[in-house]
């Protein structure tokens, strides 16, 4: 596959974009990073604190529903939401396993844990549904915003929901979100999945009473489908996880509910602790969401860092080129497919390389194969499983100490060595809990 002439100027004039070219694990530093104060007010002209408060309300409404309809949300008052663990075994097993040491405290948010979908997706796939389903619901004049949400649960409102058709493409677990939420409402769903999702994630939506509708072809041509057959009809709704504003706002809504989780354990984010996140990352719309809310709540406190397959660091060459959503893996000569099946997409979400181009701080690149390593080291010495895409995560924490870059950054940025003692780091698990047994025992024995 060739190279384009845009991408082989960028490799000519920086090793991090030959490291990619040939499938390398590299750290791309983000040289449009700016400070928040300068990014402030441009920024809440697309998605201001309002819409996020907003967003956070709508969820509120919709908690006795949750809680009615799904029991294991019962404890948290039908909130979605994971718990903050600390990883004190595996972050010593990583440094030993290799020669780094990880500075300050590692956590895992376990958004693998979440509840209904099992993965970060669970935010904002989720919460777009519900909002679509209120939307619906409040202009036919069958709710209003005072009333008890359980009314969602009644038989008129799924009768209603059933005249309604809602699509999105997907890798699997958007997919899942989405699918999952809208059959219970009683919605009609077709998810378009592209040749990368696993098979029991097209069952399990199957089981569901969602139509699966699969292609041989990636994530780009499965939205692509389902965002023109979604047009021609005119009951039917789209989930365009590139492009969507709800999808969003949802994941930054995140942000806040780990500040309370902060808050709760003890824990302090400022200029003296600072704090250091991982995402996983494939179109870019959950983290790209996660990002944003941190910022906005802990400026610049936080350093944000994307997590993605050599095979498809799609958000990093976006942002990089400055051609968003027009860039393509192929672009550098990338074609293949991945074991992190969720972050398979060649070409990012242009809605986040905009809106995050000077909010994050980076993003990491990792072999396929290591992933599979990072999940058996989980396992043994935390006894969590997620999936090995979301094990994408574990390459920053100890990228950001072992590349020049990492450290350039941490350099350039006051970190010093007391104040990374003193850090909190997270990695962000994005998917894991509703994978069947029989696949977590392949993924134990994936050697790649």
């Amino acid at each position: 596959m060739s190279i384009s002439e845009y991408a082989q100027k960028m490799i000519e004039k920086d090793e991090v974009f030959k490291d990619i070219s040939e499938l390398k694990e590299t750290l791309w530093i983000n040289d449009k990073l700016l400070p928040f104060e300068m990014t402030d007010g441009l920024c809440q002209l697309v998605v201001s604190d309002a819409d996020i408060a907003d967003a956070a309300d709508r969820l509120l409404r919709f908690a006795p529903y949750i809680r009615k309809c799904f029991p294991e949300t019962e404890a948290a008052g039908g909130l979605i939401e994971s718990p903050l663990s600390a990883i004190e075994n595996m972050q010593k097993a990583l440094g030993e396993a290799y020669d780094v040491e990880i500075p300050g405290k590692l956590f895992l948010k376990r958004d693998s844990d979440l509840p209904i979908a099992g993965s970060v997706k669970a935010r904002g796939g989720i919460y777009e549904v519900l909002k679509h389903a209120e939307d619906l619901a409040l202009e036919a004049g069958l709710v209003t915003t005072d009333d008890n949400y359980e009314r969602f649960a009644d038989d008129d409102l799924k009768e209603f929901f059933g005249h309604y058709t809602v699509q999105v493409g997907s890798t699997g677990n958007l997919g899942l979100s989405i699918g999952i939420m809208s059959a219970f409402l009683g919605f009609k769903v077709r998810v378009h999945m592209s040749a990368d999702a696993r098979q029991w994630k097209k069952d399990m939506l199957r089981s569901k009473g969602v139509e699966v509708i699969e292609y041989e072809d990636d994530y780009s041509a499965a939205v692509l489908e389902g965002r023109r057959q979604s047009d021609l009809d005119p009951s039917s709704y789209f989930v365009d996880d590139e492009n969507s504003l709800p999808l969003f706002l949802g994941y930054a809504v995140a942000a806040s509910r780990l500040r309370k989780q902060f808050e709760e354990q003890g824990i302090i984010v400022d200029s003296d602790h600072p704090l250091i996140v991982y995402i996983p990352c494939g179109v870019g719309g959950a983290p790209g969401g996660l990002c944003y809310g941190l910022k906005r709540i802990y400026k610049d406190d936080v350093h944000v860092f994307f997590c993605e397959p050599t095979l498809f660091p799609s958000v990093l060459i976006g942002m990089a080129s400055g051609k968003d959503n027009e860039a393509n893996v192929s672009d550098f000569g990338i074609s293949g497919m991945s074991a992190a099946d969720g972050l398979a997409c060649a070409s990012p979400s242009g809605l986040v390389t905009r809106l995050d181009r000077n909010l994050l701080s980076g993003d990491f690149t990792v072999r396929d194969a290591v992933l599979f390593d990072y999940m058996r080291m989980l396992m043994d010495t935390e006894d969590i499983f997620i999936e090995p895409s979301s094990c994408a995560a574990f390459s920053g924490p100890l990228g950001l100490m072992k590349y020049e870059a990492g450290r350039d950054y941490l350099a350039s940025h006051g970190l010093d060595s007391e104040k990374l003692a003193n850090s909190t780091q997270i990695c962000w698990a994005t998917g894991g809990r509703l994978v069947p047994e029989e696949i977590r025992e392949q993924y134990a024995n994936t050697h790649l």
